[in-house]
């Protein structure tokens, strides 16, 4: 009985642990080296400019900021989307332009005002 169920217990956590785990940016990991569209790394932007808002690293008038550009450049370890907002409303010109670096097939690098 006690084997029987230690088993059942060992097999309900295996299910619910993935579960546990995941999480809202969960949709924006991606593995192998497919090339991602750029309507998924826009999408995954956006969701990387909603979470920096939420964590107070960004001021709340950049929810409204729509993407300005998206281009495959060089970087690194080869090509990464760079993808840019600009929100006017930032009274520093410096920080006017978020850059969201993403890798070729879709993983987040880093997030910045500089662009490099």
């Amino acid at each position: 009985m006690k084997t029987t169920l230690s088993i059942c217990a060992l097999t309900v956590s295996l299910f619910a642990a993935p579960a546990a785990l995941a999480d809202v940016g969960g949709s924006c990991h991606f593995h192998g080296n497919k090339p991602a569209t750029e309507a998924v790394v826009t999408d995954c932007a956006n969701q990387r400019k909603a979470s920096l808002i939420k964590a107070g690293k960004l001021d709340a008038s950049w929810q409204a900021v729509k993407l300005d550009k998206a281009e495959l450049v060089d970087g690194k370890k080869g090509k990464e989307w760079k993808l840019s907002f600009k929100n006017p409303a930032v009274s520093d010109a410096a920080k006017q332009t978020l850059y969201i670096f993403f890798s070729q097939p879709g993983n987040f690098i880093a997030a910045n005002h500089t662009g490099k």
